[in-house]
């Protein structure tokens, strides 16, 4: 069996990718619906509800305890991976956002600051714990079904 067949074959690569593609299709699509402008940025973007980061490790955690039991090292590898991504969504991400916001207004204010920016900063980095705790319950529900 050749290279690209065991990677198209491999339920932990796959299975991931389509809960990732899925949950940022529909942030896409709320955001449509919510602010009537079409943002495909968002597709790549970072931050909303639900957590596609917290979704995809839970359902990989998930995956890997069913396939090699609960009790193994590869589950608890996985499992403290998991925490580490979901607690830098929650925590140091939504810190980098919060900052960022912050950043950009001090810039935006006239005659605060003499500095040239090109771009702003972006601001959406991060989740709340909300969104972070409904993208590990999608992905423990993905991970249980596949």
């Amino acid at each position: 069996m050749n290279v690209f067949t065991q990677l198209i074959q491999n339920k932990f690569i796959w299975v991931p990718f389509f809960t990732w593609l899925a949950i940022q299709t529909f942030k896409v699509i709320w955001d449509l619906v919510t602010t009537k402008k079409f943002n495909f940025k968002r597709i790549l973007g970072a931050g909303g509800m639900p957590s596609s980061h917290s979704a995809i490790v839970m359902a990989i955690t998930v995956m890997v305890g069913k396939e090699v039991g609960f009790d193994s090292y590869v589950f608890a590898i996985a499992f403290v991976f998991s925490c580490v991504v979901m607690y830098d969504a929650a925590g140091v991400r939504r810190a980098a956002g919060k900052q960022a916001r912050l950043l950009n207004k001090i810039i935006e204010t006239p005659g605060l600051t003499g500095v040239q920016v090109q771009e702003k900063l972006v601001e959406v980095l991060g989740h709340s714990p909300l969104q972070v705790f409904v993208g590990a319950i999608i992905g423990i529900i993905v991970g249980s079904i596949f």
